[in-house]
């Protein structure tokens, strides 16, 4: 599940990241109201996170924009603690439940996965490309009996794959979806995990592949 944290505190931001990465989320994070815009049209999430308090547009203000445009993806707000205002404005501007500042890390995961279920782009647990199954609730990818576990971006690759099959991803575009743009990682990275993911699906008999397009990108196929 893809989720984009709007937040301007950084250490806050990233300490979300974490948590909800560790639960196989797909997280991206920006740290004021107008970057969270344009991340919003890059899209698509499953989830929106939304401080109230940020630079450029503030929480509400982009939540009135997305609603202004039809965009019906499910808005968690972010208040401070015992801010009642903020919640019913949040309630009345259109977001979907809010969260009061400071939360714990199991309240968030559990609020982010009942909005998650309400999205129109959720997707199930299990994903099939070929004869290859995709389990987000095992964390692993399997063919027959066989099965064989993944780490968070490698889950993250497969299942970005799996949805857009055929499509082509250049190693920049892979880089932005899976790390993020802040991520301090090089390039290579998404070269490395590749190979990771290659050299699982080949232990497996998997019948489809990830391909290199020579001078595009990556693309998943299956065999025929």
């Amino acid at each position: 599940m893809k989720i984009l944290i709007a937040e301007d505190e950084i250490s806050t931001a990233k300490a979300l990241k974490v948590i909800l990465e560790k639960s196989k989320f797909s997280v991206d994070i920006v740290h004021n109201g107008n970057d969270a815009w344009n991340y919003i049209q890059a899209g698509p999430y499953e989830v929106i996170v939304l401080d109230i308090m940020m630079p450029g547009m503030n929480g509400l203000e982009v939540l009135a924009k997305l609603r202004a445009n039809d965009i019906k993806t499910p808005v968690l707000m972010l208040t401070a603690k015992g801010e009642l205002e903020d919640r019913v404005a949040g309630l009345e501007a259109g977001a979907d439940d809010y969260l009061p500042k400071p939360f714990a890390s199991a309240e968030l995961i559990a609020r982010v996965k009942a909005l998650g279920r309400r999205s129109e782009i959720y997707s199930d647990s299990v994903k099939q490309a070929g004869n290859l199954i995709l389990d987000s609730n095992k964390y692993e990818m399997r063919v027959g009996s066989d099965a064989v576990s993944l780490t968070n971006k490698e889950y993250q690759l497969m299942e970005l794959f799996i949805l857009h099959p055929g499509f082509v991803f250049s190693t920049e575009h892979l880089m932005e979806k899976i790390w993020g743009l802040d991520s301090e990682s090089y390039i290579d990275v998404v070269w490395t995990h590749i190979g990771f993911v290659r050299k699982k699906l080949k232990s497996l008999n998997a019948n489809v592949e990830i391909k290199t397009i020579r001078g595009a990108g990556y693309s998943l196929e299956v065999i025929k």
